[in-house]
């Protein structure tokens, strides 16, 4: 490893790799809690630095570890010794066209950022994550990240055309796959097969973005119901109304409760929490402002609050509560366990949006059963839910408790007709889950497919090594 470092030193320069304890122990943890070592962190500045990189720990056989902004909750970008490749310095809007409706970007770049410099152009990119004001472009490609607009633009598999990646060998060789085009047909799909990928194939260094108007106008309904069964008939009737919502959040009754701890509303908010968002012409905002509303209050809704705009949203702090799901999840276990490090487990799972409303019931019946205080929400448009738990560090009953519920919840996905993981991928955290997904399907044949493929791109195992597969 010394001489590893050394020798990325000599051909990158010292101010790219950085061995100080202190800041290398900043890139070895996660959100959740989880934490682990590295012996490095390098800064790569373009595509031939991490071509050199690479070539060296192939060299050497020295783990890689790709990081953007390590908000990941998988424990995927977790490092363990070998060294992270940061991209924070790897920043820039390389191009934006808006006749070929394309962005071309560089791995670091923050999806916040990016949407900053395409609203001079009344453009967006739509994929947005919860960590969206800091989330990398590249570790949004690695995890396949969805978010809140998920209901109506899908996840990263929809928006990504083409992508500059950097392989494991003895070249560090740069390699360009997918097109500038929507159209594209190269053989095998692998622009598909890095996005998800988790770092575990390649390194992206820059991506081609499909790019999206903004919308002319988006009306937002922010509704509180005493009970499940209310919000699910108002969930019931707008996904069968011919209306596709740009967003479609959730939050229990007790997660509310925290998230409302953690920011500053103005309005009431006390119930199990529906945030609707619907795009639409100017002409319309009146009438679907009404119809949300009346969809809401004829559902059992307590409280009702609209905006006429994502402007307006934003300062009525509409969208505030359901940003703040992590931070409430992350709360209820700090407050369980008060002075205690801890480490918070979200559940990533997704079910057919008929089973929604089974499958939360669920899910809060085997928490009780467990003794385990549980928050729920997510983004119900598309059927995904992130019911999360806690322990405390120290304590390694509690730990296993936890997992347990972990594969409960899995279980409950799987009868239902879903999966596992929906957006936060499998990491080290979801890797028996995978199988357990597979082996249900009676597909365990495509794990090995899986395994192979990692081989093929990544023969001595240092790219993300222990993660997905």
């Amino acid at each position: 490893m010394r001489a590893f470092v050394e020798e990325l030193r000599g051909v990158l320069g010292a101010s790219k790799v950085v061995v100080d304890p202190a800041i290398v122990s900043l890139y070895s943890r996660e959100p959740t809690g989880l934490s682990s070592e590295a012996m490095a962190v390098v800064f790569p500045e373009n595509a031939g630095d991490v071509s050199r990189i690479l070539s060296l720990a192939y060299k050497h056989g020295v783990p890689v570890y790709p990081q953007g902004s390590t908000t990941d909750l998988s424990g995927g970008a977790l490092p363990e010794r070998g060294v992270v490749v940061s991209f924070e310095r790897m920043n820039r809007v390389l191009s934006v066209s808006i006749l070929d409706s394309t962005v071309d970007v560089e791995a670091g770049v923050r999806l916040g950022d990016l949407n900053i410099e395409l609203s001079r152009y009344k453009y967006m990119f739509p994929v947005d994550p919860g960590s969206v004001s800091i989330a990398t472009v590249g570790g949004a490609i690695n995890a396949g990240a969805g978010g809140l607009r998920g209901a109506k633009y899908g996840t990263m598999r929809d928006w990504v055309l083409g992508l500059t990646i950097v392989l494991p060998d003895e070249r560090g060789s740069i390699v360009r796959v997918g097109c500038r085009t929507t159209k594209c047909r190269q053989g095998y799909d692998l622009v598909r097969l890095i996005v998800g990928s988790e770092g575990t194939l390649a390194v992206v260094t820059d991506a081609t973005l499909k790019i999206t108007p903004l919308p002319e106008a988006t009306v937002v309904s922010l509704a509180f119901f005493p009970t499940l069964e209310g919000f699910y008939e108002a969930y019931r009737v707008i996904k069968s109304s011919g209306v596709q919502p740009l967003m479609m959040e959730f939050m229990d009754s007790e997660t509310v409760e925290l998230a409302k701890q953690t920011v500053d509303v103005s309005f009431k908010a006390e119930g199990n929490m529906f945030l609707v968002a619907v795009d639409c012409n100017v002409e319309a905002v009146e009438r679907i402002e009404g119809w949300l509303r009346k969809v809401m209050i004829e559902s059992g809704a307590t409280s009702v609050y609209t905006a006429r705009s994502m402007e307006e949203a934003e300062e009525m702090k509409l969208i505030a509560l359901r940003r703040n799901l992590f931070a409430a999840q992350i709360a209820m276990t700090a407050k369980l366990y008060p002075g205690k490090s801890i480490v918070v487990h979200p559940e990533d799972i997704a079910v057919p949006p008929s089973k929604l409303l089974e499958a939360i019931r669920a899910i809060r019946a085997v928490s009780d059963e467990m003794g385990l205080k549980v928050s729920i929400g997510g983004h119900v448009g598309d059927g995904n839910i992130h019911p999360a738990v806690g322990y405390p560090l120290d304590d390694e009953k509690a730990r296993r408790k936890v997992y347990e519920w972990y594969r409960e919840v899995a279980r409950i996905a799987l009868k239902l007709g879903g999966t596992v993981s929906a957006e936060h991928g499998i990491g080290v955290i979801k890797k028996e889950l995978l199988q357990m997904e597979l082996e249900h399907m009676g597909s365990i044949k495509a794990l090995e497919i899986m395994r192979s493929i990692k081989r093929v791109f990544d023969p001595k195992n240092i790219l993300n090594p222990g993660k997905v597969v």
